[in-house]
């Protein structure tokens, strides 16, 4: 039976949702982290810098995401263009740590916890359609 490249991307997603599920939950976490605790200055450097780190390890999983689904997928090199856009935002954060520090936290905490909370429901949306494609 042929499946259509929607249907192989979504098996491919389906098989890997847990993924979708860790980033998302990594997200919410360090979004709190920061929405609780801006005002800290020892803190809020960590902070920053496990905000930087956790942007470049974003951007790298981007980049790997798009290099397997090349085949998959037509328009890869946008996902690689988010993922080196999260890599540089991450070093720029450790390069040049006091610029708007405490505006940066507040404004990561609002898209960290809003885009773990996107990506916890793709997740489980992408296991359920994994499921129905399983068993048909």
């Amino acid at each position: 039976m042929m499946h259509t490249v929607e249907e192989h991307m979504a098996a491919v997603l389906a098989r890997d949702w847990w993924v979708l599920l860790l980033r998302g939950v990594i997200a919410i976490v360090f979004g709190v982290l920061a929405w609780l605790q801006p005002g800290t200055s020892l803190l809020a450097l960590v902070l920053l810098f496990y905000i930087a780190i956790w942007a470049i390890a974003t951007g790298a999983l981007e980049i790997v995401a798009a290099i397997r689904l090349r085949r998959e997928i037509a328009g890869e090199w946008l996902l690689i263009l988010a993922g080196l856009a999260s890599v540089v935002f991450g070093v720029v954060l450790m390069v040049n740590p006091a610029a708007g520090l405490l505006v940066l936290l507040w404004l990561v905490a609002i898209y960290a916890v809003s885009f773990g909370i996107l990506l916890t429901v793709l997740a489980f949306r992408v296991r359920a359609f994994g499921r129905r494609l399983a068993r048909s």
